[in-house]
């Protein structure tokens, strides 16, 4: 199924879209800033949306091909969004470009010190990335390191035609707050 769906160019940047479109909606899921402890501004929204194509991107570099050919094509799909997105925020051509750089670095470092930590099976060491990177220093990251692990399990348990189809199999993250964690009321 997957070898028929590349040969059609329109066919296979609608099956990156959609996946795009998933991470999206994923890293907008209030439990995440609500229970979680992501601050819900530019830079933490920036943050959830990394972190969310960063597991996804671990998972499609573990599958056969055509799978790492998705993964770039989600990249540029995510990054062209954030570069949409600062223009919208105001930010100039020169601006832009110079921010791309910065943001594209930290994506990758981001990415190598999750991979790290989830190869590793270092919860410490997730938590502590998580809380230096997502919660900009703030809390203990324990709910939002155990929702990143289940995560990543879940989606060892899925293959390429699962995430295109269905998309990622991601768990509500409002079942993983800390037990310390103050939960913010919006009604």
């Amino acid at each position: 199924m997957i070898a028929g769906l590349f040969r059609r160019a329109n066919a296979r940047r609608r099956a990156v879209e959609g996946l795009h479109l998933a991470l999206s909606m994923a890293a907008r899921q209030p439990g995440l800033y609500t229970r979680l402890g992501v601050p819900d501004t530019v830079e933490g929204r920036f943050e959830a949306l990394c972190l969310h194509a960063i597991l996804v991107l671990r998972r499609l570099g573990r599958l056969p091909a055509p799978a790492a050919e998705v993964a770039q094509d989600l990249v540029n799909s995510v990054f062209t969004q954030l570069d949409a997105s600062l223009r919208e925020l105001g930010v100039g051509d020169m601006g832009v470009s110079k921010r791309m750089k910065k943001l594209g670095a930290a994506f990758y470092g981001r990415a190598t010190g999750y991979d790290a930590a989830l190869d590793a099976g270092d919860t410490a060491a997730l938590r502590a990335a998580l809380v230096r990177n997502v919660l900009g220093g703030e809390g203990d990251g324990t709910g939002l390191a155990a929702y990143v692990q289940a995560v990543d399990a879940a989606l060892a348990a899925v293959d390429l035609d699962g995430l295109l189809g269905d998309g990622p199999p991601l768990p509500a993250p409002d079942g993983f707050a800390s037990p310390f964690a103050p939960i913010e009321d919006r009604a």
